[in-house]
């Protein structure tokens, strides 16, 4: 059939009306409570707020109130603020230089065209008024009461697009996620204080942070603390670098203070939360061979780089950002992390030792014994005289297994970090004493990292050895086979040399001798795909570390040797210089240690 058919009829092109617009922009600009949350307290933000107060009510379904402190709008700009594209942000005249939240000018009339819309703002000088949008429909402006700023009013969000409602999730969930998106712009503006309140039935406050003081590190380490977590704080070290005009700064934990899924990771680009699949593999990659497979590190990291290295204009929601140099970024990103956990040194994660502590059970019918029914000193002494005999015998038994037991050690050596070797147990586990407690070391995991970093040392230092093929393997990727090219310096550093060999081929003429007999395409295959993800690949140097790693497992401590204490004392040493030592080569922790408060109040001495 043809169009010259007359039953059939020519698609007609018409121009849509404001409301069909608007709501199609919604659409992209508001898929859930939590994104309208989002637009609105970054309007708050760059609005110069330092108080911010969120209240919702049904997951935000119901209710959406953000009440601001900032410099509020007149009435000439309520009207103009409500139509598409209009913003106080940017001029239009240079899209690669944003330096505010927002700047599309699409959140206030997206959200009016799916919603109840109510805006009272007031600016310095200027009375109050109110104006309202319920589905698209602008009412007319009129006076109304504030003090100063604004407050936006938004409720039965989506009724006007019913369809939408069916795919929100539980009030809960929603929550959740306004909780989630608060969380990260209080992250980001340390100097504003932040209120949520679920006002579904009462009043119940969610998150509540007051406005931080002092410099940037100690402002952030304070919001920190509030939203994440005292722990957090107290495991995690700075990260303050700086390459070619960018600057990584923040907190990252350490390695045994991790999470079984990435719901800690926060990342800030130019103070705005972002969620870019590229940080993320950047921070994979520093913490590459200090965390296990399936564990994740946390951390808040900003990065701040000129607004025109950085294109934020990639989706609606400005949740994802371009960089013009993403192997910039991704190095300093990479290079900082290293860095700072070589200097952690031998660090470890204070909540190791809590752990510990909680895993004991006192005697829960056993009455506390106070100071006052204590025996004197004077009973104690003559107590000691009494069991004399039985004292002696044991002291016998105790010297017939002179490997378990070590001299007391010199005063000086307990100064040291990890103390002085006092027992050897199970043939694996070395207790030392310190000035202020214990530490208890698994013998084992601690020199395979020890081994593993002198073995990476030699490497770094000799180079990788490599072994040429007999016969160049021949490998077809197509395509693929270019963007492989392009990394061919950086694999042959690693000791895999590649040639181009035709087109969409690649010759394999040299492997890293560490790896023995290699799959080579299935090894570039995944080379290639690590490049899409991340832009370039570990996924070689990670086979030779895991080399690395299992040859340092064998040549470590085996567990059931016994040690002697001049070598016990040696370990602890070499930890305490190497960096890293604080956990395996597989993320799990190397030594506890445990206060002499903590011990105490175990048997209710405190």
């Amino acid at each position: 059939m043809s169009l010259d058919d007359p039953k059939i009829s020519r698609p007609i092109i018409r121009q849509l009306d404001e409301t069909a617009i608007n709501r199609i922009a919604a659409g992209e600009v508001v898929e859930r409570p939590a994104s309208a949350v989002k637009e609105l307290v970054e309007n708050a933000l760059d609005a110069g707020a330092t108080r911010v107060l969120v209240e919702v009510a049904h997951g935000g379904k119901s209710l959406i109130r953000v009440t601001d402190d900032g410099c509020g709008m007149g009435p000439e700009d309520l009207p103009l603020a409500l139509s598409r594209h209009a913003t106080s942000k940017i001029d239009g005249s240079d899209l690669m230089n944003i330096q505010s939240f927002g700047f599309r000018g699409e959140a206030l009339p997206s959200l009016g065209a799916v919603g109840r819309l109510r805006i009272i703002s007031r600016a310095p000088g200027e009375d109050a008024h109110e104006l309202r949008v319920t589905a698209g429909e602008m009412s007319a402006l009129r006076p109304a009461a504030l003090t100063r700023g604004t407050v936006v009013d938004l409720r039965d969000l989506f009724f006007a697009t019913p369809a939408r409602l069916k795919f929100m999730r539980s009030d809960r969930a929603e929550i959740q996620a306004i909780t989630d998106v608060v969380k990260r712009l209080a992250m980001a503006e340390p100097g504003v204080g932040f209120t949520l309140k679920d006002v579904t039935e009462g009043e119940r406050v969610i998150l509540r942070t007051d406005p931080e003081t002092g410099d940037l590190f100690d402002a952030l380490a304070g919001r920190l603390r509030a939203l994440i977590g005292r722990e957090f704080v107290e495991n995690a070290f700075r990260i303050d670098a700086e390459r070619e005009g960018l600057r990584l700064m923040g907190y990252a934990a350490l390695p045994t203070y991790s999470r079984g899924a990435a719901v800690a990771q926060f990342f800030f680009v130019n103070g705005r939360p972002v969620r870019d699949r590229q940080l993320y593999g950047a921070l994979r990659a520093g913490y590459m061979d200090v965390l296990a497979r399936d564990r994740h590190p946390v951390v808040a990291l900003f990065l701040d780089c000129p607004p025109a290295r950085v294109d934020v204009n990639v989706h609606p929601a400005k949740s994802e950002v371009r960089f013009r140099d993403t192997g910039l970024v991704r190095g300093l990103i990479v290079s900082a992390l290293r860095h700072a956990l070589a200097e952690a040194g031998h660090r470890a994660s204070s909540t190791v030792g809590a752990g510990v502590l909680g895993a004991f059970q006192p005697e829960p019918d056993r009455p506390r014994v106070y100071q006052m029914d204590r025996p004197s000193n004077a009973a104690l002494h003559r107590a000691r005289d009494w069991q004399a005999p039985a004292l002696a015998e044991g002291a016998a038994l105790w010297q017939a297994a002179p490997s378990a037991r070590i001299d007391a050690p010199e005063p000086e050596a307990t100064a040291n970090p990890l103390g002085a070797a006092r027992a050897h147990l199970h043939e694996n586990y070395i207790i030392a004493q310190t000035a202020t407690g214990m530490v208890i070391v698994d013998a084992h995991a601690a020199h395979e990292r020890l081994v593993y970093e002198r073995l990476k040392r030699q490497m770094a230092e000799n180079g990788i050895a490599r072994q040429a093929l007999l016969i160049p393997e021949i490998v077809t990727l197509g395509e693929d086979a270019d963007r492989l090219l392009d990394h061919s310096d950086d694999l042959a550093a690693l000791g895999l040399t590649i040639e181009p060999f035709g087109p969409g081929t690649i010759a394999v003429r040299e492997t890293p001798a560490l790896l023995g007999t290699v799959a080579v395409e299935p090894l570039l295959r995944d080379i290639l795909d690590e490049i899409d993800d991340l832009g370039r690949s570990e996924a070689l140097r990670a086979r030779l570390d895991a080399v690395l790693s299992r040859v340092a497992c064998h040549g470590s401590v085996r567990t059931g040797r016994r040690m002697s204490a001049e070598e016990m004392n040696a370990l602890l040493r070499e930890m305490e210089a190497t960096p890293k030592s604080g956990q395996c080569n597989h993320g799990r922790p190397t030594y506890v240690t445990l206060a002499l408060s903590d011990i105490e109040r175990l048997f209710g001495r405190s």
